[in-house]
């Protein structure tokens, strides 16, 4: 089964210095049927206005991935971590038993564009922990990247959750299929541009929820980024 989440149907929040769009329940967007899905629980789709961002807060129990799309996003947290992530980089905080940080958007004249995701891991109470990864473009190029698992395989970061997360880049002829356990949900996100999904054309913010299904087909994208979930049901 496969059910289409169009981008103007997500949840919407705008305080001035952060306009963010809400795909599951998030803040004061609240929407029992879209209370995540599977162990995803928050895909964000952030943008800080320059010199703005998000000030030291907590977080506890929850594999937290940062993918930046523009700009760049400034973190530092309790554990001594004081990276810049750009574009490319893929980051995974593991909250744990309880990790305090920040993200900024230190520019003067550019946005940061970038998206939040929340997993729910697989055992609460684990320590803290941080792993950042730079993933080229050529090796998303035509292709579904790993770059989150719970192994760490392929040089992807390491979440402490039972899911896989994948990234491509897809223009014109390109094209890609990921085979799925019908035993499990996937969950396919278009980032940006557009791409057909197992027959249905997709926008950025669009997304396809699957369930009971075998196999994920990537095609016919117009300057494309798609991320794709593989998760617990």
């Amino acid at each position: 089964m496969i059910t289409l989440r169009k981008a103007q149907d997500r949840g919407h929040a705008d305080h001035g210095w952060l306009k963010s769009d809400h795909s599951f329940s998030f803040g004061e967007y609240y929407d029992l049927a879209h209370m995540g899905w599977g162990n995803l629980r928050v895909i964000n789709e952030d943008r800080i206005a320059p010199g703005a961002g998000f000030g030291k807060h907590g977080h506890k129990d929850m594999e937290i991935i940062s993918y930046v799309l523009s700009g760049e996003l400034a973190h530092q947290d309790s554990m001594g971590n004081v990276k810049g992530i750009p574009p490319g980089d893929v980051q995974r905080m593991s909250a744990g038993t309880g990790v305090v940080h920040s993200e900024f958007n230190h520019a003067k004249d550019q946005t940061t564009h970038f998206l939040q995701i929340w997993l729910l891991p697989n055992a609460k109470g684990i320590a803290p922990g941080y792993e950042q990864k730079t993933i080229p473009a050529a090796q998303k190029r035509g292709a579904l990247r790993l770059i989150g698992s719970p192994d760490g395989a392929q040089d992807s970061v390491t979440v402490h959750a039972d899911a896989a997360l994948y990234s491509g880049l897809f223009d014109g002829a390109e094209a890609a299929d990921l085979a799925l356990d019908p035993a499990r949900k996937a969950y396919v996100h278009v980032v940006r541009g557009t791409l057909t999904v197992n027959g249905q054309r997709l926008s950025g913010g669009d997304a396809l929820l699957l369930e009971q299904e075998c196999r994920i087909t990537l095609a016919d994208g117009d300057n494309a980024e798609v991320l794709v979930f593989d998760l617990a049901a």
